[in-house]
């Protein structure tokens, strides 16, 4: 109690975003708010068509629906908070929401890096056992995949931000971030975070590396296989199965790997200016993959652009 009372424990913190450069607030609201409304639009479509066309009931399309939904979950538990902190001065944000954002970010991206490699263990059946893939893709497969996803990200979440939020937070405030990002929240603690950097990198070893390892050897698997196709038509028919999911997985850990990959300035300016490419990379990593998936899903998906078609042909109809 002693120890409490020398203290001041924080209500809230303050997000300070890019108030450090006010020029490219507006610009980027207008920006990330564009984004915004095509992720929901985008990823809205994609889970309407995968419900309601009877053609895209199979498991492939059943992990298409899980992402967008998910896409649109990781999106809303931030962008409307990084909006308003960048029309709003001095953003503050309670100590209680800022818990409630990071659980559900983080869990969303756990649970999207586990979703990810159900979906390329999906294409691999289906390419490299295609006779045996309605037996090992069945309903009561397929479905416990994608719920011990979100499950896995869950538990994960909860975890890693109930070990943050024991930690003692009695001086500045300050967030250097958009949204209460667990990294950024770490550092303000007024006490020793090594085990919250020891549970950071085994949850970041069980999901990012092995996701991205599992990823590897089933695309290594695939390829092979495509590659052993004597017609170069059904070399790329196989390929066109999972060239959309080959590619949003390409973004999305790219993007993250280029994020926590890259070394660190030592130069004050330097630091500065790598501050601000940190939260770019951010915003890119939180908003424009998500952005991007239900694009390139449809760009390079017949059947999801039939199913799209189909559904705005059903809307014309009825709007006559």
């Amino acid at each position: 109690m002693g120890s409490s009372n020398q203290t001041s424990p924080v209500s809230g913190f303050i997000l300070l975003g890019l108030s450090a450069h006010p020029k490219l607030e507006k610009t980027f609201f207008v920006l990330i708010l564009s984004m915004y409304l095509v992720i929901l639009l985008g990823n809205g479509v994609l889970i309407l068509v995968t419900i309601l066309d009877t053609h895209l009931h199979t498991p492939m399309y059943f992990f298409l629906g899980n992402l967008s939904f998910l896409d649109i979950c990781y999106t809303t538990s931030s962008v409307p908070l990084i909006l308003d902190s960048f029309l709003t001065p001095r953003k503050t944000i309670s100590f209680s929401s800022c818990v409630v954002q990071m659980f559900l970010s983080f869990a969303m991206g756990a649970t999207e890096c586990v979703l990810l490699s159900m979906m390329a263990f999906d294409r691999y059946v289906a390419i490299c056992n295609p006779l045996r893939y309605p037996v090992v893709m069945s309903k009561a497969a397929y479905v416990p995949m994608a719920a011990g996803s979100w499950a896995g990200g869950i538990v994960a979440s909860m975890v890693q931000t109930s070990l943050a939020m024991r930690l003692p937070f009695c001086g500045d405030n300050a967030i250097n971030h958009f949204t209460c990002e667990i990294l950024a929240v770490l550092k303000l603690a007024c006490a020793d975070i090594s085990i919250n950097v020891i549970s950071m990198g085994v949850t970041n070893i069980i999901f990012l590396a092995v996701p991205v390892l599992f990823i590897s050897f089933s695309y290594i698997f695939i390829l092979t296989t495509i590659l052993r196709i004597p017609s170069a038509e059904g070399r790329r028919k196989a390929f066109s199965t999972c060239s959309a999911h080959l590619t949003v997985v390409i973004v999305f850990y790219g993007t993250i790997l280029f994020m926590y990959g890259k070394p660190k300035s030592k130069d004050p300016l330097g630091a500065d200016k790598q501050d601000l490419a940190d939260k770019l990379i951010s915003l890119f990593y939180g908003v424009v993959t998500p952005m991007l998936n239900p694009i390139i899903y449809s760009l390079r998906n017949k059947d999801v652009r039939a199913a799209v078609r189909n559904l705005v042909g059903l809307k014309e109809s009825f709007a006559w």
